[in-house]
């Protein structure tokens, strides 16, 4: 397996802040550079990334840059990358990532022990480019793309098998296990049967292609060990972004690997991810979580109902009863929200971080109701 030759594929577009800090990880990274390929697959940067990679390439055989004209996603930068790619085995990170310098041997490690694993994956982390950055901090306490955050604390080993009629929650919802592209490697076999093609969509192509492959019998293995870390948004409004498109990436992915089933995850029975659900078939794929954001909201309207009905009929006791049973819970359901957010340290910006959770939610919600109609699903996003 050391033998192996090995592909490493970054999509890249405008990585100015972060591609400089890639390349110094990448360049400590065990590997021997003439059984490696590095393929930057740049979709129209305005910035000074290509001038950037162009300086590093002439420093290093082994890297190669494609320039991606009229490139639509990083899913179309992947696909042409593909093309030209190599390996016996497909890494894939992306240029605000920096892999840990064992990254490589650890993943052919396990692809040695069990010739049906067709993907690895690794943890992602945190990796602050500025360690004052309110967002970058947001994101490590989150644990944004946390891999064995994102199951409930998952340990090393193989991921369940997909059912053979897939729900709803299997393809885009608590229970889909998926490899982000940020840190994964495929067998070469697996990637032919994937078809070496992403979707062109903004986002959702990793896990479009991850149930592609693994709907062929592959086998996925997650690897905690074999890490990288992740250089975040740095704003609201990018971050705002990327959650709007991860929500609207779950009526395509619907539309293409569920089946006609509607689920209903009452997120307030249970803990994070042994929810009970109900599933049920019916014409409209989807979901519908029903958590502390969703509470909340629905006892705000019911509280703020009945309170400006009480004053024309402010002799009724029932809408004085129901003015403040709707109250009671209205508080509980905030305060469980929100907790999360006062314990990010530094604790005087709280008000900063309980913004930026309520609108990373409400952003995710929207993005899938956004795009519920037009692939003929109904998606109620989770409270996270």
């Amino acid at each position: 397996m050391k033998e192996a030759f090995v592909s490493i594929i970054v999509p890249v577009r405008n990585m100015e802040r972060t591609i400089g800090k890639t390349f110094e990880y990448l360049d400590k990274v065990e590997y021997p550079r003439e059984k490696m390929e590095l393929i930057l697959a740049d979709g129209g940067s305005t910035d000074k990334t290509i001038e950037m990679i162009k300086e590093y390439g002439k420093k290093n055989s082994h890297v190669r840059l494609l320039e991606i004209e009229n490139c639509p996603s990083p899913g179309y930068a992947r696909t042409q990358a593909l093309k030209e790619a190599k390996g016996d085995f497909i890494f894939f990170t992306d240029g605000d990532c920096a892999p840990c310098k064992d990254w490589i041997y650890k993943m052919l490690k396990v692809f040695a022990k069990d010739e049906k694993i067709g993907a690895v994956g690794g943890e992602i982390y945190t990796l602050r480019d500025d360690p004052d950055n309110l967002y970058e901090i947001y994101c490590e306490a989150f644990g944004f793309n946390r891999v064995a955050w994102r199951y409930g604390n998952l340990q090393e080993g193989y991921y369940p098998e997909l059912s053979k009629e897939p729900a709803p929650t299997e393809i885009c919802g608590h229970n889909a296990y998926f490899f982000v592209t940020a840190n994964v490697a495929y067998r070469k076999e697996a990637v032919e049967d994937g078809e070496r093609r992403f979707w062109d969509l903004p986002t959702g192509e990793d896990m479009d292609f991850g149930l592609r492959v693994r709907k062929k019998g592959w086998k996925f293995y997650f690897l905690p060990d074999a890490s990288v870390d992740h250089m975040h948004r740095a704003d609201l409004k990018s971050l705002l972004k990327v959650w709007f498109s991860y929500g609207a990436a779950h009526p395509p992915l619907l539309a293409a690997h569920s089946d006609t089933f509607m689920e209903i995850v009452t997120q307030f029975r249970g803990f994070w991810p042994n929810h009970k659900s109900y599933k049920f078939l019916f014409p409209v794929k989807g979901f519908i979580y029903i958590g502390n954001f969703h509470l909340m909201h629905i006892y705000g309207l019911l509280f703020l109902l009945f309170f400006i009905l009480h004053w024309p009929f402010a002799m009724s006791f029932w809408l004085k009863f129901f003015t403040w049973a709707t109250l009671v819970p209205l508080l509980v359901t905030v305060f469980k929200f929100f907790k999360p957010a006062f314990n990010i340290q530094p604790y005087d910006r709280w008000f900063e971080f309980c913004k930026i959770k309520y609108l990373t939610n409400w952003y995710f919600i929207l993005g899938a109701l956004k795009g519920s109609r037009k692939y003929k699903t109904f998606c109620i996003d989770t409270s996270f």
